[in-house]
């Protein structure tokens, strides 16, 4: 299931490989999350999956990726048929073709080299397949042109490949073609200064926080994107936000379901330390210097529903639960009335019932769930108190804080959202803002 997470990640990342499956093609969420690349230019690889089952048609999910994540394309493969008829891929600019054999978890070494897509060989193994292989080739080089390396750093052009992942099958090229162009860990934009990679003192900060791994032990583990200089395991570092320094004995590194006890990280690295709640998203560390980090953001949810506390007397543990639970980015909470109304949202369904639950069962506060109507919730960001008069006036009981007591407006529909904005216009009405307030805004909604 979605969460904000999911999109957040995205943000600590220097790129990005996108998989589709060519039997949906583009979904909703795939949308989204492409959204989210944009907002930073992040170079984008897509990986057109499944295609060992009867799919749609690989001109067409290219002229839909072109149209819904609004992007252009570039094939570096070309499969020969789909479904039952999928013989395996054409590497477009190494000539050559992968053959695939279905039923076979290991990568494929049944690999055939050729002058080019008209060379005789093609035609001796495939007969009429080798001419619609050489037609459809020539169709995506007279559509697509070259490939431009530059266009894909700058996030304006995504190559393109072609495979079943379940199968290993077209993946070894994807990702020889990953170490090829993806982008070396880029600077970042801080409250003081643009960090460099090649800066000599570490600094890195915190994305995405991952409790309750062991439920006996309550352990957090706080996953760190090293931005510069090196990481090292019992070095004591500065936490900025709380003005002191801590060491960490037991940072690790992740691969699937494994992990595993690392020394030392350099930029671009991603590794997890354990935290028993010094951290929120966003904390930067650094070696002693006084700055956080910028462009780590916190998304307009998409679900919203009122939390009802079961038992009045836990409260205080309600609180305290709902509190940790947001500074995990598992939600956000959005607090009207002096605190007596508390809407709760999320960009997935799944995380109420984690909310839920985990209010329960390490706080001890059972609660219910009343579903709400509302459209989008928009930060509002004003000089003046006058800028939102009309709003104050006409639209109170839309009016939220949420926990920094930023003022948020929960829109009922989009007609009520565009209303709203053509009577306060000195009013900015923000759909995504930063996680470090101090470092307020993100993105302006037109």
């Amino acid at each position: 299931d979605f969460a904000e997470d999911t999109y957040r990640t995205l943000t600590a990342v220097d790129s990005v490989i996108l998989v589709i499956d060519c039997v949906k093609g583009v979904e909703e969420q795939t949308e989204k999350l492409m959204n989210v690349c944009r907002l930073r230019n992040t170079p984008v690889i897509i990986f057109i999956n499944k295609l060992d089952r009867e799919g749609r048609y690989p001109i067409e999910l290219l002229d839909e990726i072109e149209e819904k994540l609004k992007i252009k394309v570039r094939p570096l493969s070309w499969p020969m048929g789909i479904g039952i008829a999928f013989r395996g891929v054409y590497n477009i600019y190494a000539n050559t073709f992968n053959f695939f054999r279905a039923n076979k978890q290991k990568i494929e070494k049944d690999i055939e080299h050729f002058k080019n897509p008209k060379d005789p060989r093609l035609k001796e193994l495939f007969r009429d397949g080798a001419d619609k292989l050489n037609e459809e080739l020539e169709l995506v080089n007279g559509v697509y042109g070259e490939f431009n390396v530059e266009e894909y750093l700058n996030g304006n052009l995504a190559p393109v490949f072609f495979g079943s992942a379940l199968n290993n099958f077209g993946v070894k090229e994807l990702l020889d073609t990953f170490i090829k162009i993806a982008p070396v860990p880029q600077s970042r934009v801080t409250t003081k200064r643009i960090v460099e990679p090649d800066d000599r003192k570490f600094s890195g900060f915190i994305f995405k926080i991952h409790a309750n791994i062991d439920p006996r032990h309550r352990d957090r583990i706080a996953f760190l994107r090293v931005c510069s200089g090196k990481f090292e395991r019992n070095k004591f570092y500065y936490h900025v936000r709380l003005n002191r320094e801590m060491k960490f004995a037991n940072p690790a590194t992740f691969m699937a379901q494994d992990k595993s006890l690392i020394e030392e990280a350099y930029p671009g690295d991603v590794i997890g330390l354990y935290d028993s709640g010094n951290f929120k998203i966003g904390d930067t560390l650094t070696e002693g210097e006084q700055f956080m980090y910028k462009g780590i953001p916190t998304f307009s949810p998409e679900i919203f529903k009122e939390l009802w506390l079961t038992d009045p007397f836990k409260s205080k543990q309600m609180e305290k639960g709902i509190l940790q639970l947001t500074d995990e980015g598992l939600a956000q909470v959005f607090i009207q009335n002096k605190g007596n109304r508390k809407v709760v949202g999320t960009v997935g369904e799944l995380q109420f019932e984690v909310i839920q639950y985990r209010l329960l069962n390490e706080y001890g506060a059972a609660c219910q769930w009343r579903h709400l109507n509302y459209y989008k919730a928009c930060w509002v960001v004003f000089d003046d108190e006058k800028d939102i008069d009309e709003l104050m006036r006409i639209r109170s009981h839309n009016l939220f804080y949420d926990k920094h007591d930023n003022l948020v407006f929960m829109a009922e529909s989009a007609y009520q959202l565009n209303t709203a904005k053509e009577k306060n216009p000195k009013a900015q009405f923000l759909f995504n803002i930063e996680h470090n307030t101090e470092t307020f805004e993100l993105d302006k909604v037109a």
